[in-house]
């Protein structure tokens, strides 16, 4: 007889996940201790032992609640039963930018970067958590990049069980007889995810009849390959555009549609040293190029600006931006 079903689905998608990455390429699992990352280090172990991956684990103490460091300390230990090594257990500080789920997020990333310089980087997240990234991004209105979600793979981070339930992972832990944490700040309704979770899923899966988190989760996945087009074609304009001294040519620009121009202007400002840009500054970029009225500059973060003069766009740096305005 072969493993669990669920078993072998998360073994296979770990697998699937690695096959682009050289055996001698190392490989890290980000564990917390609940059933997607635990799962998840079973798989890798397992993988490891069969591929001669080298393959470690790493867990997060975050120290926003009572016993954490006792946690991650049980956390480390299932890391060397199941064969990992090395295995490390990290107390991080949280600050408070952005609220406590974003600190802790910040927090988190920053202490599992400096593996990225060694190998790889496995994460936990699920269907179900593209799903609440997806309905997030919805709800705040922040265009196609934000609801399509995490990416499979990203900057040598990779999420293997994106393609994978959360149930799959609980039941793959329990064929697996593996201790399981449930995090209490998974429950706590002070957190908009959790409500998505607990409340909003459930019920659009009532009323539309199931599949939802499965459908978000492939929404996700279209919206990237689209992106990636997008982007691409994109990179082709702003070369095709680019003129001495890293200004547009607006003639250049001018044929193109508004969903390559937007990323055309969003890239060269932000390249340039201005940004991070919000919809609203690329909008007034924009501007520039297709309603042009003879506006002077325009303000961009970091104390730059921009001009359009003699056909083209320039971007002028804070040290050297003048007060007149321009022709």
């Amino acid at each position: 007889m072969g493993p669990h079903p669920a078993v072998a689905a998360v073994r296979l998608a770990v697998r699937r996940a690695l096959a682009g990455h050289p055996a001698a390429t190392p490989a890290f699992v980000a564990c917390s201790g609940g059933a997607d990352s635990v799962a998840l280090a079973a798989a890798l172990a397992f993988d490891s032992a069969r591929s001669g991956r080298p393959a470690g684990l790493v867990c997060i103490d975050h120290g926003l609640q009572p016993g954490s460091a006792e946690q991650a300390g049980r956390v480390g230990a299932l890391g060397y039963e199941l064969g990992l090594d090395p295995v490390q257990v990290l107390r991080v500080d949280v600050g408070s930018a952005g609220g406590p789920e974003a600190a802790a997020r910040t927090a988190r990333y920053a202490a599992l970067r400096p593996f990225l310089d060694q190998g790889l980087v496995l994460l936990g997240h699920t269907a179900d958590d593209q799903a609440e990234t997806v309905l997030l991004g919805l709800g705040r209105g922040s265009g196609p990049r934000s609801i399509a979600g995490m990416r499979p793979e990203q900057d040598g981070y990779l999420r293997p069980l994106l393609v994978l339930r959360r149930s799959q992972t609980e039941a793959a832990c329990q064929a697996l007889g593996l201790p399981v944490w449930h995090d209490p700040h998974n429950r706590d309704p002070r957190f908009r995810r959790n409500r998505l979770r607990q409340e909003v899923l459930p019920l659009l899966e009532d009323v539309l009849a199931g599949g939802v988190t499965e459908a978000l989760a492939r929404t996700a996945g279209q919206l990237q390959a689209d992106l990636d087009t997008l982007d691409q074609l994109a990179e082709l304009a702003l070369a095709a555009a680019a003129v001495p001294a890293g200004g547009l040519s607006v003639e250049a620009l001018g044929g193109h549609p508004d969903g390559i121009l937007s990323r055309v202007l969003k890239a060269w400002a932000e390249r340039g040293g201005a940004g991070p840009l919000t919809a609203s500054h690329v909008l007034q970029l924009w501007r520039l190029v297709r309603d042009w009225r003879g506006q002077g500059p325009i303000d961009l973060p970091g104390g730059y600006r921009a001009r359009r003069a003699s056909g083209t766009l320039g971007l002028i740096a804070p040290a050297t931006a003048p007060e007149s305005p321009s022709c």
